[in-house]
């Protein structure tokens, strides 16, 4: 059984399996477009599992939050650190500490449940 959690607001489209596997050998777009969206994502995979082995909890929050405003094109995150801890494997007294590091240099502001990006480019850095 595959599980699926929604992490920001947005649309989704659903089709069946069969379905995709008969456009999937009809259509040599659709084909190109999965599989370069595959090397994407394994790459992604690659990169995040170097990231969680060689740095520290500071600068894995700092990539997951830009990677997240990246995607949903808005500088605040309805997310709570438990499921930021679940998402990273860590535990939540980490996040709670790496955010408020994140917080005192004046990068993020965090509340309940909400995070706000306040400077992009301290992150990057």
């Amino acid at each position: 059984m595959t599980r699926v959690q929604v992490q920001c607001p947005g649309f989704a489209y659903r089709m069946s399996a069969q379905a995709l596997r008969e456009q999937f050998g009809r259509s040599d777009f659709l084909r190109r477009l999965m599989l370069l969206y595959m090397q994407a994502l394994l790459t992604q995979v690659a990169q995040t599992a170097a990231c969680n082995r060689h740095h520290s909890l500071n600068k894995q929050l700092c990539r997951w939050l830009l990677i997240e405003i990246d995607r949903t094109a808005s500088n605040e995150l309805q997310v709570t650190q438990q499921l930021i801890a679940d998402i990273l494997g860590v535990r939540r007294e980490g996040v709670t500490e790496a955010a408020g590091k994140l917080h005192d240099a004046g990068l993020i502001h965090h509340s309940r449940g909400c995070i706000k990006i306040v400077d992009s480019a301290g992150l990057e850095a």
